[in-house]
């Protein structure tokens, strides 16, 4: 990757858990900064994925200028290296200008990319994925078993419940005859910014219940819609992968009910909210900020405010 070789002005990344609450307040933040928002969610960068992936609106957005989103097509897919490769001259055009960019997001692996390096793995390889699904399907636990065999440092890291991360681990170490610990010794450099990384938390019971109705919103404004006309694009299997498409997908399918839909969003999107906190907990140098009680940008912001200096 062509990395800048000096330029140390900080970038503030504010991240956490989906529903927490980021997007009003980093719109806040940006315009009090005088700054532009770059977008580390990986399903923002796709196009006609719009309601589901809960984008800043057209207001939100004409009001403080947002990059990363609405940049490649449904049937094409991105790697966190892709998106390293377009936020650097994103970061370097606002130092250059003097601002700070503010970072926001709660795509882990491309948050880590940012701060601690990537390393280079194989792409994604869906017809060894859909083997390894039927594998454990047939037999659960099975995928987890092999992985302590293949990479007992990567098992002790993941949990045997988080299949998606159970079945990249086994489709590295199959797809290199290595394991992901080791391609993971030789990571690239992060990127050369002093970070102020800002995460929001939020009292779990309070965070279901906004994400509950969060989905309710989304199904408002035209969820069931936007599913229906993303599928006659063709879309590929990485955008479909989105929580609430993949869903409303089986249901366009007959394979379960318009309420069971429903009912598996709302569940995957507590589960992945979960998965996110414990992946944050990982990384190191985040200031983190408890937001329970607070529901509007304006107030969260004036949580963050002290801290983004």
């Amino acid at each position: 990757m062509n990395q800048p070789s000096h330029v140390m002005n900080k970038v503030i990344i504010l991240l956490g858990p989906t529903g927490v609450g980021k997007t009003g307040a980093s719109i806040l933040l940006a315009k009090a900064l005088n700054t532009e928002i770059i977008s580390a969610d990986s399903m923002q960068i796709y196009r006609h994925m719009d309601i589901g992936t809960a984008k800043p609106s057209r207001k939100e957005m004409a009001g403080v200028k947002h990059h990363m989103i609405d940049i490649v097509e449904p049937s094409e897919s991105f790697s966190a290296g892709q998106y390293i490769e377009r936020v650097i001259p994103i970061i370097e055009h606002l130092h250059t200008q003097g601002k700070i960019p503010v970072i926001v997001g709660g795509t882990g692996l491309y948050i880590r990319a940012m701060t601690r390096g990537l390393f280079s793995g194989p792409s994604a390889d869906w017809n060894l994925r859909e083997e390894l699904l039927a594998m454990e399907a047939a037999h659960t636990g099975s995928l987890y078993a092999r992985l302590k065999k293949l990479d007992p440092e990567a098992a002790s890291r993941i949990m045997g419940a988080d299949t998606r991360r159970i079945v990249r681990a086994l489709e590295v170490c199959l797809k290199t005859e290595t394991g992901i610990t080791e391609l993971q010794k030789n990571l690239t450099s992060p990127l050369p910014y002093p970070f102020i990384l800002i995460g929001l938390t939020r009292e779990r019971k309070e965070l279901y219940e906004l994400i509950e109705k969060r989905v309710d919103a989304m199904l408002a404004k035209g969820l069931v819609d936007e599913v229906r006309n993303l599928l006659g694009m063709n879309p590929g299997k990485t955008a479909m992968q989105a929580i609430g498409y993949k869903e409303m997908a089986l249901f366009f399918r007959g394979e379960i009910s318009f309420d069971e839909a429903i009912r598996i969003i709302k569940k995957r999107s507590k589960n992945y909210a979960k998965r996110q906190f414990t992946w944050f907990r990982q990384e190191e140098g985040i200031q983190w900020l408890d937001v329970t009680g607070l529901f509007t940008g304006k107030d969260i912001y004036k949580t963050i405010e002290p801290f983004a200096k």
